[in-house]
């Protein structure tokens, strides 16, 4: 029955426009608020916990195999009837994870929605972006250093987030975000040697938000992880949906304005370094002493803790990424650019 379950899914994913209208836009819409209103008004993650609880279960049963190895207390029949457990709870662990969320990860491109040609774009375009992205910047760095104060705090940091995508539920009904559930992750500190800045919980629909990182960061963090709460499962489309939540919000909090530019700004400074590193220099020189600052104190917070692991954690993920329909790996949270550029030439460069 799991089996029939769980491969009924598998041929269903592979049908991106059922899943959009079947869903992403019908049924998971209804899962996500319910899972929202469930766990969003418990003060801490309880995503969190189960994890906790999950892997200290893990290491015991490893613990207690290990030990009946050593006592030779093995058998074959044993094994096989381990096996059969352990393949009945991942075939459990793939419904549920597909069916309250995961599903998302085969559904039509954002770019279909938005009806965006998304295509490789010119070092030109990327000029222009990065001219954009350098621009504003400029224009917020007083009133930024004033506002990112409140946000030291995470109940400013949040209530702000959630204001945002409400604000624009009306005439963006994809975005409608009814009962907030965005929480700062129990394991902040340990995640910053692993160099998360947040993740979605799928089994309980709670976004995590590290909010031991630098404070500039957490704004378009906070609405990344948000997107992905509204069924946007691909990291360049939560990078999309976040950054233009925050870009077209009346009266947008100016930090959050600042944390989506930047984020922006440095996705585009390090591809144009990479294609042609003169054309970056006028960029730099001109980068004011607050976007000086806060580079610095990014670079200085991934020195801190940095460690072996962290690469091998990082590819790993990548592999995931590439099994959920992103072959980019990593390098698809850099795939916004696309995305942005052809917002950008489809609606206007002033609607980015």
């Amino acid at each position: 029955m799991l089996a029939a379950a769980a491969l009924g899914i598998k041929l269903f994913s592979l049908f991106p426009g059922a899943v959009e209208r079947v869903y992403s836009r019908g049924l998971y819409p209804w899962i996500g608020a319910l899972q929202r209103m469930i766990f969003g008004w418990i003060p801490f993650s309880v995503g969190d916990i189960l994890y906790l609880a999950a892997g200290v279960w893990l290491l015991f049963a490893f613990v207690r195999l290990i030990r009946r190895l050593v006592r030779r207390e093995v058998s074959w029949m044993w094994l096989g009837q381990r096996l059969r457990k352990v393949l009945g709870v991942v075939v459990i662990i793939y419904i549920v994870f597909n069916v309250s969320w995961g599903l998302n990860y085969d559904r039509e491109d954002v770019a279909d929605q938005l009806q965006l040609n998304v295509k490789p774009y010119s070092t030109e375009e990327l000029v222009r972006l990065l001219t954009k992205m350098s621009d504003r910047l400029s224009s917020l760095d007083s009133t930024d250093s004033v506002s990112r104060m409140a946000f030291y705090r995470n109940s400013p940091l949040f209530d702000t987030a959630v204001a945002a995508y409400r604000s624009l539920s009306g005439q963006s009904p994809h975005l409608s975000y009814p009962f907030a559930s965005v929480k700062a992750s129990l394991y902040g500190y340990p995640g910053d040697y692993i160099g998360f800045g947040g993740y979605y919980n799928p089994f309980t629909g709670e976004a995590q938000v590290n909010t031991t990182d630098p404070v500039f960061t957490l704004p378009f963090t906070t609405c990344h992880e948000m997107g992905h709460q509204l069924g946007y499962a691909k990291e360049n489309e939560a990078n999309l949906i976040g950054y233009l939540t925050i870009a077209h919000t009346r009266n947008v909090n100016p930090s959050f304005l600042y944390s989506a530019s930047f984020e922006m700004y440095m996705y585009a400074a390090r591809e144009l370094y990479a294609r042609d590193s003169t054309q970056y220099i006028p960029f730099r020189q001109r980068q004011k002493p607050g976007l000086k600052r806060d580079i610095r104190a990014n670079e200085a917070f991934s020195r801190r803790y940095a460690n072996p692991f962290s690469p091998l954690i990082w590819k790993a993920y990548g592999h995931y990424l590439k099994a959920n329909r992103q072959p980019q790996g990593i390098r698809t949270y850099n795939e916004v650019l696309a995305w942005l550029i052809a917002y950008a030439n489809k609606n206007g460069w002033d609607s980015i």
